[in-house]
């Protein structure tokens, strides 16, 4: 593949992943929420009442701990979340639903649906799993460009 080609499929991917979220921001506008609140809200709400740090949000979507612990605090000042500290560690919170955020999460879920059915309107299933497929392999080569650079910043 021609280095060009290669330049217009990162430049699509990132204009993908934008028009996605901004088309999920317009969707959940009416009900006060963000596409990436909404989707931290749900992935807590997902947990059950067990919790969830901003460690394991971070390794699930990526996000800086800054940009998390700012999105938490949004959410909790909207009442959809509360913070517990961890028994046996006074540093560690978990993060858990509360009744307002699981009143919201039928609505969110919906919204979300309704804007994947929409995204992927025409795809056979076959194509969701290989373009699901190349996706895996995109995210592998990246944690492992991102594991050779923090080993190349650890050397003397």
């Amino acid at each position: 593949m021609a280095q060009s080609s290669k330049r217009h499929l990162y430049r699509d991917s990132r204009w993908i992943c934008i028009q996605v979220e901004q088309q999920l921001n317009r969707c959940l506008a009416p009900k006060g929420i963000t596409a990436v609140q909404a989707n931290i809200l749900l992935y807590i709400l997902r947990q059950g009442g067990r919790g969830v740090s901003l460690t394991d949000i971070h390794r699930a979507f990526g996000y800086s701990m800054a940009t998390l612990s700012s999105m938490a605090k949004r959410l909790r000042e909207k009442g959809y979340i509360r913070a517990e500290r961890c028994q046996g560690d006074e540093r560690c919170h978990l993060l858990l639903g509360t009744e307002k955020g699981l009143q919201l999460q039928g609505e969110l879920e919906k919204a979300v649906s309704d804007a994947e059915r929409q995204i992927f309107c025409g795809f056979s299933p076959e194509e969701l799993d290989a373009l699901g497929t190349l996706q895996e392999k995109l995210m592998h080569n990246l944690a492992a460009f991102e594991e050779k650079r923090q080993k190349e910043e650890s050397k003397p």
